[in-house]
């Protein structure tokens, strides 16, 4: 997957918002004012860091040496996926689902988007 096409990817999330809190060189998407991506649009390949159950981020480092503890974030639950056509398109898009699930979960029910 390409920087754009993660970007857009968590942009199709429902009531997904772009912030850029870090600067210019730091795309954040949150929901209901919880981060679920960050993207980094500095580096000639790209980044994006994504929350993850602490189990399952374990499992995918192993798997993929792209895959690596989350850059500036909890190592536990976050995890940053280098951009460099290693990890597949699929996974990349099931972690951002993942990711996003995992804001949803945790908002209160008043926050969390609509499935009309």
């Amino acid at each position: 997957m390409t920087r754009e096409d993660v970007l857009a990817a968590c942009e199709s999330m429902p009531e997904a918002e772009l912030a850029f809190p870090f600067g210019e060189d730091v795309a954040v998407f949150k929901l209901g004012g919880k981060m679920f991506a960050l993207v980094g649009l500095d580096e000639a390949t790209g980044s994006i860091n994504l929350k993850v159950d602490p189990d399952d981020g374990v499992e995918l480092r192993r798997q993929h040496p792209t895959i690596t503890p989350g850059y500036h974030m909890n190592k536990r639950h976050w995890i940053t996926v280098t951009l460099d056509g290693s990890v597949p398109d699929d996974l990349i898009d099931d972690l951002i689902e993942t990711s996003y699930a995992l804001i949803v979960s945790a908002l209160p029910v008043r926050l969390r988007p609509s499935t009309d």
